[in-house]
């Protein structure tokens, strides 16, 4: 079993070469004093052969071969939601800690045995939420805990963006149910997770789900019915049918002492922000606006940081596997709702 690495760089495999994988490369680069990249894999044979000659590190096609013969401390799962589950259990079964992008899974019983293996395994089990990080939500979760808001009553969330039918054909796994998810699950996973980390647990969630446009197996739009066990009410839209470009993603808290809206292409854009009492930070909510082009928004190289101080020993986790059970157990609730036409209550199961 692994255990603290302090007297060296911390050691990590890329899995998968896509359109995220660049976020932890810079992301790595930015603690190259900690982490070193010593790995890479993908199922692409020529993305392989132009990364290899950019990053001179060994490069895998194969999974499994990489496990056997890297030295990496940590692999970095970049690839399709649906196949996490297994290479998390692979990796934990060769003593390999795992960061994993969002979701951690496409079905509960996955994600419940990813946390299993690793446990069992005595490896770390990390869930990427690097948008918590963001500087507008960290005030607005300062906020939320010092209670500015009294009681919350209602909470709404928005996600107004747009993917073309190019978007879902340059892949074969993209739309589909196994691997991918959906608009909810996919897309929105992010502002999903928002709904427990800032208001709290969950009791019911009901949901409708269309694919009203795209040729895929999943919704590309829904709706989201949300009452929190403090007895707050909320709602939730997403779609990916926006014209002609990515819109709005927004979170808006109404409470007893407060009201805040976080807007903007990816809530990077603090617009309303009124309580009853006053705070120093206040001064800060125009700075933590900042300027975006992509909805993954800065926060990887934050992740990161916390990642590398718990493999050092000297801190807990943000977001471990038994985090990103909580958004999860969300997102099936949502899709068991929509299937059955019923309200689903949590936790799943007792």
């Amino acid at each position: 079993m692994p255990g603290i690495i302090q007297d060296r760089k911390i050691k990590a495999a890329l899995i998968g070469c896509g359109r995220i994988s660049e976020k932890h490369i810079n992301a790595i680069n930015t603690h190259a004093r900690d982490l070193e990249l010593v790995a890479l894999c993908d199922s692409d044979q020529d993305i392989l052969a132009r990364l290899k000659q950019t990053f001179h590190v060994p490069v895998f096609q194969n999974y499994h071969k990489l496990l056997e013969t890297s030295d990496a401390d940590m692999v970095i799962l970049c690839t399709p939601s649906g196949m996490h589950p297994l290479q998390t259990i692979a990796a934990a079964r060769a003593g390999k800690h795992v960061m994993t992008e969002k979701p951690m899974a496409t079905r509960w019983k996955d994600g419940l045995k990813m946390v299993s293996e690793c446990d069992k395994a005595g490896v770390r089990l990390f869930v990427i939420k690097q948008n918590r990080r963001n500087a507008t939500l960290q005030i607005l979760k300062r906020a939320v805990s010092e209670k500015r808001f009294g009681r919350i009553y209602m909470v709404h969330l928005n996600v107004f963006w747009t993917r073309p039918q190019s978007y879902y054909d340059q892949a074969g796994w993209r739309g589909t149910w196994e691997l991918d998810g959906g608009a909810f699950m996919n897309q929105a996973s992010h502002y999903v997770d928002l709904l427990e980390w800032l208001i709290g647990p969950i009791a019911d969630v009901q949901a409708m789900t269309g694919t009203l446009a795209r040729d895929i197996e999943v919704e590309d739009t829904g709706v989201l019915n949300v009452r929190w066990r403090n007895g707050a009410l909320g709602s939730m839209a997403v779609t990916m049918l926006t014209y002609p470009k990515n819109y709005e993603g927004s979170i808006t808290i109404i409470g007893e002492k407060g009201t805040a809206r976080i807007g903007g292409m990816a809530v990077n854009e603090i617009l309303t922000w009124d309580f009853e009492d006053t705070k120093d930070y206040d001064k800060d909510v125009t700075s933590a606006n900042y300027e975006t082009t992509s909805v993954y928004g800065f926060g990887h190289p934050l992740y990161y940081k916390n990642v590398i101080d718990v493999l050092r020993g000297i801190a807990t986790p943000d977001t471990d596997g038994r985090e990103g059970l909580k958004s999860l157990e969300v997102l099936i609730a949502a899709y068991l709702s929509a299937r059955d036409g019923k309200t689903v209550s949590l936790p799943l199961e007792y």
